[in-house]
């Protein structure tokens, strides 16, 4: 039940709002990640990007035939690393 729910459309759309946002703003203004040392939290980053490549991989309803894949680009672990995401551009922004 609760696997059907996170494959429909809404969940889908949640998806690529996450990540989209976050890809434009890695793509076009890095330094927005940046810490207060002037540096990159590379595990923080590659979380991110792992949100970031899931909620794509979501997004546009792909659904991995390989369990591990299935759970590793699956829903939740897309909006988790969003998550961090956006709180990092809130620290970095509010820091």
């Amino acid at each position: 039940m609760a696997h059907r729910l996170l494959y429909r459309t809404p969940a889908r759309l949640l998806s690529l709002l996450l990540a989209s946002p976050l890809a434009l703003v890695l793509l076009i203004h890095p330094a927005a990640m940046l810490d207060g040392q002037g540096g990159y939290s590379h595990p923080q980053l590659m979380l991110v990007m792992w949100g970031i490549s899931a909620g794509f991989v979501h997004g546009v309803g792909f659904v991995p035939q390989w369990w591990g894949w299935r759970w590793m680009l699956g829903p939740l672990p897309a909006w988790l690393f969003c998550a961090l995401g956006y709180a990092v551009l809130a620290h970095a922004r509010l820091g």
